[in-house]
Parts: structure tokens; sequence; C-alpha cells
């Protein structure tokens, strides 16, 4: 278990910082997806492009280039929610999505790491229960965060009362 503690610390932080900042850990889940999306699609051609446009630029590494790509998303999303939670039981709800995040987050960074850095991450013992949980982590993650959505859903009160 000491030696999990840079896990744990990695899921609680974002956890703690969505639920505080009454972001809507929801979106930025659906952004994190995004974000993924990206670099699998983008982040080799946008490699190929800096290369080319700036051949002495050796400064930014592949796994500099898809962090960036997988996180950009993700931070311009928690900018423009921040603090867009309001009433406290959807606040403490926010949970379940910010936990969700929290883990997919590392279950897609990880990989992105440089190999020291991945294999001591890999090697940890909760990185291995992360693993075999991958598949039931992103499905409940994407339900829960679904659900969080569509509770969200303004109704149609507002309007009613602005025709009189």
């Amino acid at each position: 278990m000491p030696n999990n503690i840079e896990l744990i610390i990695a899921l609680a932080v974002p956890i703690a910082l969505l639920t505080v900042l009454r972001i809507n850990a929801a979106m930025v889940f659906l952004s994190l997806c995004l974000g993924y999306v990206l670099v699998q699609f983008v982040a080799n051609d946008a490699d190929s492009l800096i290369s080319f446009m700036a051949p002495n630029a050796d400064s930014i590494s592949a796994s500099t280039l898809k962090l960036a790509m997988l996180f950009t998303p993700v931070v311009l999303t928690s900018v423009i929610m921040l603090f867009s939670i309001h009433g406290n039981i959807r606040a403490a709800l926010n949970i379940l999505p910010a936990a969700g995040f929290a883990v997919l987050a590392l279950i897609l960074a990880v990989p992105l790491f440089t190999p020291g850095l991945r294999y001591a991450i890999q090697g940890q013992s909760l990185w291995h229960d992360v693993g075999q949980a991958q598949p039931m982590i992103v499905g409940a993650s994407s339900f829960i965060s679904l659900l969080f959505l569509w509770t969200q859903r303004r109704g149609f009160k507002g309007e009613e009362k602005s025709h009189r």
C-alpha cells in the first residue's frame, strides 16, 4: 500500500478539484474522451506537421504532444465549466463522474508517459487492480456520466413565465 500512494494522490486530486470548484465532471469526462479520440486519430499527423514546419524543434516529444492533446480539451472544459454545478445534492452527486474521470484519465495517460515512469506506475499493485477492472471502469463511468448529464436537463417552466 505505501507504494501506491502516488496513484492514490493522482486519483484523489482531480476528484477534489472537480468537486470543490463545482465543475461539471460529466462534461470533463466527455472532454477526456474527445482528447483520446484526438490522440488516436490526429497525434501522428500533428507530430509530422511539427517536424515539417520546424525541423530543428526536437524539444517536443511525441509523448508530450499526445499528453497535451489528451488533456487540452479537459483543461478548456474545466475552465469554461467552473462553478457550473448548483445545489448541494448535485454537487455531492458530481463526485461519481469525477471519480470516473480520474480513473479514466489515469488509464489513458499512463501509456503515454515516458517508458521509465510508465513502467514504475505499471509495476504497482493498485495499477494491476485498475487494469483488471478497466472494462468495468470505462463502462460504469460512461453510464454514470450520461445519467448525470440527463438529470441536468432544464425544464420549460421558465419559458411559460416570460410570456405574460
